[in-house]
């Protein structure tokens, strides 16, 4: 085995099913096997020394098996008697006693018939598949076969005790009547002719038959020797597995046999376990052989004595024999027998789980006084001693949620009730979701327990105001706040103002976050208004509580004072409380101060409110305040150059005060602002540009030239201003003005190339004067006159290929046919084009614009040319559609 089993065993306590558990979990030391008080063992509370030994097994593996012990009408028969073996149907179970009783039982463990087959031990039962009829043998040679439901029967009696008896599975079937006994020899009983039983010997002379195990057409049985198998259909003997241990005596640990399916055996003897498959032999193998052979797949040695086997699923359960030492005596003593569950290896096994199991007289009892019988169809596990019967079956999801809320991993239980909540019977959402955040709090893990309490109290209003005052009494109002339902459920407003007041104790900046999360109708908000109050009275300045208790008056629509409020702590929500409970008629005369807060915002809000508050409100209100004002009105013209043009006048100031580097473009932008008042402003602050833009605006440009180049001396800049104008007297101001002056020459020479002849600057330049960059400047003017060269020529090139391709386009078009018919008419006389007489000749003129004529009703041109036009469209502006094509016939 891979894992020594613990002497402390694993079992996990069903509460519905704790009498019934506190029998099998007795200790040891403290066992009184005399005893079969019921009241003893089934006592409602669990007795000192039980509690003792239910403790958590110090592995994490959660057991495989749950156990309880077979009670009723079993309890009554094992107080006065012994069991010696037993039979399982899917129906009922038959259980054999020492006296001499053969006993069917429900499922339950409720005698349903008994029989008085001997006086002595009954060896074995055995059951056809059907259930209805029944084999048994006893200890002093008699063997009975007999219809559960019917008149037949067969007895017998040998002179030897017979140990084994077996039915066949179909013996229900009237060609199926055979049975098999084992004693020293192994006879098959058949019967035939006028229902007589013939027996024949199928083997003899290996010792004592011990176990028979019969399925479909295989015989499997085991005497001193080993195991053999029987092919029905062939009567051909096709193995044999000899017994490893030959120095155990067969007789005190006998051979335990199970069918899996129909050719799977499993054998267990001693501590070997052997896996055997009966497989068909090929034809070419046969010879003399049988056609079936056994293949030994898995085999393994166990830690203990095997009393029995049996299957579940790909796994095996081996009831285990255990012998240890005494602490006290130091001698060798049976132990409690272990109901393991192990996985085949090839030639090991791993085990899956293993259970000690304390049944009655244990310490009496030998490896052959105990037998595992199982039930294929529910994963049923019988284990039978002389005074006990027990039943382990597979733990179900119930079972899997109590041990692991024995173990306390109460998220893992909640995990699985959740995903098997249409199964489980036992157990219920809800109540492992209490106990879980009851773990938790005594953990002290009170906000993931609060935090559970979203899930797992969902909309139940009473769990949820249990669960605060709850931890109200243990002071942790704080850590389940957050979590409390606002809304589907709401709760009692007298909870929420107590987590309320809680925080206004001891924690201001999270009152003031309960209160900005929490809806304001959860509570009674002039309660809590007042208490704010009250703790501001102490504490007047305290932006917090000022902050929360302007939400707080939002809330109860006070906005008024709210309002005071934020602006006071100058609040950046001040904004949005305005906007949403529209509460400009209030804020007619605090401009200032939210100007004040944040000019921004301010200007944007009250534009996009020109309709509540005026502009002309604004202004008036900014009045003491020129700065804020000039941003108002600033952003205005922005917006709109002509909403706020009655303060145009005062903008020009206002700029010229806060603003130079937006007065230009205000000037140039606005056409409402009075020119002279602001030449006056520009000159008297000795603006220069601004004067310069004026003067030209005005019309006065030679005093703008003048200007620029008297005050800014920047030959750029006049020549620019020069070319704005496009004014050959400026230019010849602006040449006179720079004739004397070497560098602004430079600029002449270097801009003027294209809007004035050069030839008149070069001209006026005085002999000997020394010019800056004069070369560069004259190859760049001779530059600009050849780059105007080529700008006309390709310009011209361009409108040559231009009219050509017009004209072809415009002869194409002209050659193309002109479709006449009855519907046009003659210009001239109004009539019908074509004559109603089609075998008449006719002369047409059409025009290329479209007109049509009759010949005749044209004039006789008296040109030499005999080129004619259309009299419509006119003969003064000839155009390409007036030339005539003529029509005849």
């Amino acid at each position: 085995m891979q894992r020594i089993i613990s002497d402390v065993f694993r079992i996990t306590l069903n509460f519905e099913l704790l009498p019934v558990f506190s029998c099998l979990l007795i200790k040891e030391s403290g066992y009184n096997e005399e005893s079969t008080d019921e009241s003893e063992c089934f006592a409602p509370t669990l007795p000192t020394e039980v509690q003792h030994l239910v403790k958590e097994d110090e592995s994490e593996e959660e057991p495989k098996l749950k156990y309880e012990r077979l009670s009723n009408g079993v309890t009554e028969i094992l107080q006065k008697d012994a069991a010696s073996c037993m039979t399982v149907h899917e129906k009922f179970l038959a259980l054999g006693t020492h006296y001499g009783k053969v006993y069917l039982l429900d499922v339950q463990g409720n005698i349903t018939q008994k029989f008085d087959v001997s006086p002595v031990k009954i060896n074995q039962i055995s059951l056809d598949e059907s259930g209805e009829h029944m084999g048994v043998c006893s200890e002093d040679g008699k063997v009975q076969v007999f219809g559960l439901y019917s008149a037949e029967e067969f007895h017998e009696m040998f002179d030897c005790p017979i140990k084994i008896v077996a039915v066949h599975p179909h013996f229900v079937r009237s060609h199926f009547k055979q049975f098999v006994t084992g004693g020293k020899k192994l006879l098959l009983y058949e019967r035939g002719w006028m229902n007589r039983w013939k027996p024949s010997v199928l083997h003899e002379g290996e010792g004592n038959i011990r176990n028979i195990k019969w399925r479909g057409h295989l015989i499997a049985w085991a005497n001193n020797m080993g195991v053999k198998i029987l092919d029905m259909i062939s009567k051909q003997r096709i193995t044999n597995v000899p017994r490893d241990d030959i120095s155990l005596r067969p007789d005190m640990y006998p051979c335990s046999l199970c069918w899996k399916d129909n050719l799977t055996l499993i054998i267990g003897w001693g501590n070997s376990v052997k896996i055997c498959s009966v497989k068909e032999r090929h034809a070419s193998e046969m010879r003399d052989l049988p056609n079936r052979y056994v293949e030994i797949v898995f085999q393994f040695d166990t830690e203990f004595y095997i009393s029995g086997l049996a299957p579940l699923c790909d796994q095996l359960v081996i009831l285990s024999y255990v012998k240890e030492i005494s602490e006290k005596t130091e001698v060798e003593c049976c132990a409690r027998p272990r109901l393991d569950i192990v996985q085949p290896l090839p030639e090991s096994c791993e085990e899956i789980s293993s259970d000690a199991l304390t049944v009655r007289g244990f310490q009496e009892n030998e490896c052959r006084d105990y037998h595992l019988e199982y039930s294929e169809g529910e994963s049923l596990f019988y284990i039978i001693s002389p005074r006990d019967v027990v039943v382990a079956k597979e733990r179900d999801q119930d079972d899997h949620i109590d041990w692991l809320l024995e173990k306390k991993k109460y998220e893992e239980a909640l995990m699985a009730a959740e995903i098997s909540q249409k199964t489980i019977k036992k157990h219920k959402i809800l109540d492992i979701g209490l106990a879980y955040i009851n773990h938790l709090v005594e953990k002290g893990e009170y906000d993931l327990a609060a935090r559970k309490c979203q899930k797992i109290l969902g909309k139940n209003t009473e769990l949820w105001e249990f669960e605060v005052y709850k931890f109200k009494e243990i002071g942790q109002l704080k850590a389940i706040s957050r979590y409390l339902p606002r809304r589907d459920p709401i709760l009692k407003p007298l909870i929420y103002e107590m987590v309320l007041h809680e925080f206004l104790e001891s924690d201001y900046e999270g009152f003031a976050t309960l209160i900005k999360e929490w809806p304001g109708d959860l509570y009674n908000n002039t309660i809590i208004v007042q208490a704010v109050v009250d703790h501001l009275k102490k504490d007047p300045q305290n932006r917090t509580l000022l902050r929360t208790l302007a939400e707080l008056y939002t809330y109860d629509q006070r906005y008024g004072r709210a309002l005071e409020i934020y602006l006071t702590l100058r609040h950046k929500d001040v904004f949005q409380l305005i906007h949403k409970h529209n509460l400009f008629s209030s804020i007619r005369d605090k401009i200032v101060l939210l100007m004040d807060f944040d000019s921004e915002k301010a200007v944007d809000m009250l534009l996009d409110n020109e309709d509540k508050i005026s502009i002309d409100r604004v202004v008036e209100e900014l009045e003491n305040r020129p700065e804020l004002q000039h941003v108002y009105l600033h952003k205005l013209f922005k917006r709109d150059h002509h909403k706020g043009q009655r303060y145009h006048e005062k903008q020009i100031s206002l700029y010229a005060e806060y603003d130079r580097p937006n007065l230009l473009p205000f000037l140039r932008d606005s056409t409402h602002c009075p020119l002279e008042k602001a030449l006056e402003i520009c000159q008297q602050r000795n603006f220069v540009e601004e004067t310069v833009y004026l003067l030209s605006r005005m019309g006065n440009s030679r005093s703008a030239l003048k200007m620029i180049m008297e005050e800014l001396q920047d030959v750029d800049k006049a020549i620019e201003f020069a070319k704005e104008q496009d004014d050959g007297e400026l230019w010849e101001d602006l040449i006179l003005y720079s004739i004397d002056k070497p560098p602004f020459i430079t600029g002449l020479l270097n801009n003027i190339g294209t809007h004035v002849d050069p030839i008149l600057l070069i001209h006026r330049i005085k002999e000997g004067m020394e010019i800056p960059n004069l070369r560069d400047s004259l190859v760049k003017i001779l530059q600009d006159y050849n780059l105007q060269i080529l700008l006309r020529e390709g310009c011209k090139k361009i409108l040559v290929a231009d009219s050509l391709s017009l004209l072809k386009k415009m002869h194409r078009t002209q050659m193309k046919g002109v479709l006449v018919d009855e519907e046009n008419i003659c210009e001239s006389c109004l009539s019908p084009i074509l004559p109603s007489d089609a075998s008449k000749s006719f002369n047409v003129v059409v025009f290329h614009c479209r007109h049509m004529f009759h010949k005749e009703c044209l004039p006789v041109s008296n040109t030499v040319s005999s080129v004619q036009f259309c009299n419509i469209c006119s003969a003064k502006h000839r155009g390409p559609g007036s030339t005539i094509l003529e029509m005849k016939k």
